[in-house]
């Protein structure tokens, strides 16, 4: 092989390591449409203890509450601009045990581990926020692959029998100069305890997006 035909080899071999990298990075993340079967729920995650335990450890008996969520993006922690989903954390378990529906907060941030996201750091995050709901740590992004979560916070309700019934976000109390804030989150819960219609069933997906690796 003479020396143009190797450089033009080692070229081709460069842009196909370039474009396999590129697709890994860019792959497309689907989230769970409405009626989906909660997936994952044998999959091991982590208590803030150390205790390992799974989504099934959670339900209740009219449902399961999954949230994503971690500890530095400012959609959760809060900003200038916004005070944070975090601060809801409270009332929402509250609200989804009246309605006799388990809860549970998972961080999926795999690459941040050593930035803010590791068990330790969650533990004590819990602690000074007072957490009521479970904070579990979901390994390599594992549990956030099978529900195609994007953001922290991102919000998935499902029902007794396990079928997703309501997906998105918490409110939108994000929006600048919002006067009246929808209650999302809190709805979907208080019509799912009373057996109703949830009217809105699916909002967009709004934070920091979770970082896999």
């Amino acid at each position: 092989m003479n020396y143009t035909m190797k450089k033009f080899s080692l070229v081709l071999s460069v842009a196909a390591l370039l474009f396999i990298g590129l697709t890994a990075e860019q792959k497309e993340i689907t989230t769970l449409a409405i009626g989906a079967d909660m997936p994952g729920k044998d999959l091991e995650l982590t208590r803030t203890d150390e205790n390992k335990t799974t989504l099934a450890d959670f339900k209740k008996e009219m449902g399961t509450l999954v949230i994503f969520s971690c500890n530095t993006c400012p959609f959760v922690i809060g900003s200038d601009n916004f005070e944070g989903w975090e601060k809801s954390y409270n009332d929402i378990q509250t609200v989804a045990k009246l309605n006799k529906v388990g809860s549970v907060l998972v961080n999926s941030n795999t690459a941040k581990r050593d930035k803010g996201d590791n068990l330790a750091d969650m533990k004590k995050r819990a602690e000074d926020k007072g957490y009521l709901m479970d904070y579990v740590l979901d390994k390599r992004s594992r549990l956030a692959d099978e529900f195609g979560a994007k953001t922290t916070p991102h919000v998935f309700l499902f029902d007794a029998d396990d079928k997703l019934v309501y997906e998105g976000q918490i409110n939108d109390a994000y929006k600048p100069n919002n006067k009246k804030v929808k209650e999302y989150l809190k709805d979907a819960l208080n019509a799912l305890g009373a057996g109703k219609k949830i009217k809105d069933s699916k909002t967009d997906a709004v934070g920091c997006g979770i970082k896999r690796k």
